[in-house]
């Protein structure tokens, strides 16, 4: 098992629902094709219910990898538990999957099937009932399906007619949203989704600055789309299906209510984040500065911050421009997100305020606690 190279990652997000995980990874212990070239990690947020057993148990009777990593429970933080996997995964193409969510045997080699370079595959789950849920929770997937109507002997033959169509009406949205080349859509969901890990890694994975329910699949999905792959919807080949549980209490019953939906909104978003796989600091950040930025004590201070970091050639394109407000400055490249400085007797300049993604006002700039201002707004920044 060890002499075969790894092709895929299947990451498994789980927290507190043993019985359910243990039910994803028997499905994926039944995927059919290949020759087992594909390695399986469970990043767990923090579970004190038996989860890590549940896992060793499996890893002992898998004919492939099987890896844990978990983390300090300390509120929903998926961003971060998503990329906790990513960063052991060895697999070139990563396959991300909530551990309440199981796979019809299909379903791997479907991704392998369609999957292309430069495209992210998008999928979605299928919700199963209370009723149809319960026996696969109290005697496992091969037990549990037995109970079921005799038409009903695979997990992809328990998707309702319902269901389906819900499915592919949203196949066939995402198809028309990629012919038109919508700016913003399909939506990436983060519980079942493909994506080639150089391209993960190209943006940096989930944004770790995404806590509390909801978003943090959005974001990314943004960033992917910006840094040039395609989204495109697998869902008229296969799908997850969700095994029944109570609603979580931390989940909003409007994607607007999200505890997140503030930051997602936020203007100037980095195509690559800056709190990720790995944590970008200043010095990690391509700069513009303005030609002018000495001329004044409040430029000065910023220039003093950015001593070291990478700075773009005059007019050249970057990651975060700044400007200090006067009377006749202005954003003058191509970047990311626009981040304007001002002081308290500086004459307000409208069309420059307007222009910004992000103003800081320095009340005084001979105050100690100016530095720590500026320090703080150029970290935050993106």
């Amino acid at each position: 098992m060890n002499s075969i190279a790894i092709d895929s990652s299947i990451l498994v997000t789980t927290f507190r629902r043993p019985r359910h995980l243990q039910l994803v990874l028997e499905s994926i212990a039944g995927q059919r094709g290949g020759n087992h070239d594909f390695e399986v990690i469970v990043s767990d947020d923090g579970s004190d219910d038996g989860t890590a057993e549940v896992v060793a148990a499996f890893a002992t009777r898998a004919a492939f990898p099987v890896r844990f990593t978990t983390q300090p429970h300390a509120g929903f933080r998926l961003a971060r538990v998503r990329n906790n996997a990513a960063r052991l995964a060895r697999g070139r193409y990563l396959l991300f999957l909530d551990g309440d969510c199981v796979l019809p045997s299909h379903h791997l080699a479907a991704h392998r099937l369609r999957r292309r370079p430069g495209a992210a595959l998008l999928g979605y789950c299928a919700r199963l009932s209370e009723v149809v849920s319960r026996p696969l929770l109290e005697q496992g997937l091969e037990h549990g399906l037995a109970q079921q109507n005799p038409a009903h002997r695979t997990l992809a033959n328990l998707v309702t007619r319902e269901e389906a169509q819900f499915l592919a009406h949203r196949h066939r949205r995402a198809w028309w949203h990629g012919l038109i080349r919508h700016p913003t859509k399909p939506r990436l969901a983060g519980g079942d989704f493909g994506v080639w890990r150089a391209d993960f890694e190209q943006v940096n994975g989930f944004d770790e600055r995404f806590e509390g329910w909801g978003q943090e699949d959005d974001d990314l999905g943004l960033r992917l789309r910006a840094a040039g792959v395609h989204l495109a919807s697998i869902l008229d080949a296969t799908c997850s299906l969700h095994v029944w549980h109570p609603t979580d209490p931390t989940a909003t019953r409007r994607w607007r209510d999200g505890a997140n939906v503030g930051y997602f909104a936020r203007r100037g978003r980095l195509t690559v984040c800056r709190q990720g796989i790995v944590t970008r600091d200043r010095h990690s950040i391509l700069w513009g500065l303005p030609r002018t930025l000495a001329a004044t004590p409040l430029g000065r201070l910023v220039q003093n911050q950015l001593a070291g970091c990478p700075i773009a050639s005059p007019g050249g394109a970057c990651e975060i421009e700044i400007a200090i407000a006067a009377p006749a400055a202005q954003f003058t490249r191509r970047a990311e997100k626009r981040l304007l400085f001002a002081d308290q007797g500086t004459t307000q300049n409208q069309q420059l305020i307007a222009a910004a993604d992000h103003m800081t006002v320095i009340e005084t700039v001979a105050r100690a606690e100016s530095v720590a201002e500026i320090s703080a707004a150029l970290d935050a920044a993106g």
